[in-house]
């Protein structure tokens, strides 16, 4: 089961794999809090700057994040068949794992905050799409 949570949410043994899916880890966070780092998973800086000084509305922030995660990196020009820098590869490893075990996405937003990225990171994994 796919889930998400805050990370400063106490971990609860129902959450699994603890994935943090932020740019920034965040200077004071111990390790403790989550098991796994992937910053690629968060939205950019630059994306994310934008909406929060209000310059982007939910909407356009979320097609603009979901776009981001398959944008080709300038590795990928020396890759004839695997594309997108591993992001989808890494989307369907998180998509399997949650699949067959727990798997909770963790960013520094509130736990109650609807407006946050790893929201529409989980619409994504559990869609068909990846």
């Amino acid at each position: 089961m796919l889930k998400t949570r805050s990370v400063h949410s106490p971990a609860a043994p129902a959450d699994g794999l603890r994935v943090l899916v932020t740019r920034f880890r965040g200077r004071a966070l111990p390790r403790s809090r989550y098991d796994l780092w992937v910053p690629s998973l968060g939205p950019s800086e630059q994306l994310l700057r934008r909406w929060l000084r209000g310059g982007l509305s939910w909407g356009a922030f979320a097609r603009a994040y979901r776009a981001e995660l398959f944008l080709p990196g300038r590795i990928d020009a020396r890759n004839r068949t695997v594309k997108n820098h591993g992001q989808k590869f890494l989307l369907r490893v998180l998509k399997h794992l949650a699949a067959t075990g727990n798997v909770t996405l963790l960013c520094h937003c509130g736990e109650a905050a609807a407006h946050c990225h790893r929201h529409v990171l989980a619409r994504l994994i559990r869609s068909s799409r990846i």
